[in-house]
């Protein structure tokens, strides 16, 4: 492992938390943890983090920094005011977790490299059940040299880490990654609403196009388990986070001066959702809003 000795963690939300619990029990480092509730802090400490008590506490603390918050917004949050750049100090490490806008990105990489600290985006992909088993996908957007030096640490609650280049990268491999999802998503709902209305069993339509061309992650995962039985959980992905992550999608296509039409439809799909009241559900419940529709 790097030679840091105080891993720092902020964000302990659906999937913050348990990434932070498998760097406590395979790192081997002290990992100290923050995040506005409680409980995830309490049932922490029980495992063997300490507790810091504010963002900057952490950042004075570690040497090397996790996020894992919602947004961009949050990100900021973070970063600003009493935050990041203000404590940062040379040779620190800030890694970000969460899909965060590009541009923010490697601005914040900017700022923290003028005073002699590093960002890797490291945004994760998979689900709640991957995190807890230490299964995640992380695209890291980084220099090859601190790649090297925190994959290992990485590699403690991923299976798949692919270092997609400089600072920004990373993001956009997530970004892309997730509107890819989104749209699939979307496809699996509509087959579905149309096979239930011709009388064709909803599971045996996935079972059978999982044995064929149409197969994917999304449907055994997102196709099976969520919009076949109709479970759509909160504190789950939900239909604003999704909307969000489009969104940074959208903005990377506009600077580029690339029209995605497909991207813009599962945006209006996600809105409609949003619209009539599923904005915290798990966004596979486009799904139940396609076939009222």
């Amino acid at each position: 492992m790097p030679d840091y000795k105080t891993i720092g963690f902020i964000g302990l939300g659906v999937m913050g938390e348990p990434i932070c619990r498998n760097l406590v029990k395979k790192s081997g480092k002290r990992v100290l943890a923050f995040d506005l509730s409680a409980e995830p802090l309490a049932r922490l400490r029980a495992d063997g983090a300490d507790v810091a008590a504010s963002v900057a506490d952490v950042i004075r603390q570690g040497e090397l920094l996790f996020l894992c918050l919602p947004s961009a917004k949050h990100v900021r949050a973070v970063f600003e005011g009493d935050g990041i750049l203000k404590n940062a100090r040379g040779g620190q490490v800030v890694v970000d977790l969460g899909t965060s806008s590009v541009s923010q990105t490697r601005d914040f990489a900017g700022q923290l490299q003028a005073k002699g600290a590093m960002w890797a985006d490291a945004p994760i992909a998979r689900t709640r059940q991957a995190a807890q088993d230490g299964t995640l996908s992380v695209m890291v957007g980084t220099t090859p040299a601190l790649y090297a030096d925190i994959e290992p640490l990485i590699r403690c609650f991923a299976t798949d880490v692919t270092h997609c280049g400089d600072v920004g990268a990373g993001q956009v491999t997530k970004i892309l990654n997730n509107m890819v999802l989104f749209e699939t998503v979307n496809a699996l709902a509509e087959a579905v609403a149309v096979a239930r209305h011709n009388g064709v069993d909803p599971k045996l339509l996935l079972d059978t196009l999982s044995k064929g061309s149409a197969d994917s992650f999304a449907l055994r995962n997102h196709g099976m388990k969520a919009i076949v039985p109709g479970v759509f959980p909160e504190r789950a992905f939900s239909t604003e986070y999704a909307l969000k992550d489009l969104s940074y999608a959208l903005e990377l296509a506009s600077d580029a001066g690339i029209r995605i039409r497909g991207a813009e439809l599962i945006g209006a799909v996600l809105q409609e959702a949003i619209d009539a009241g599923s904005g915290d559900a798990y966004f596979p419940v486009i799904a139940k809003h396609i076939d009222r529709a």
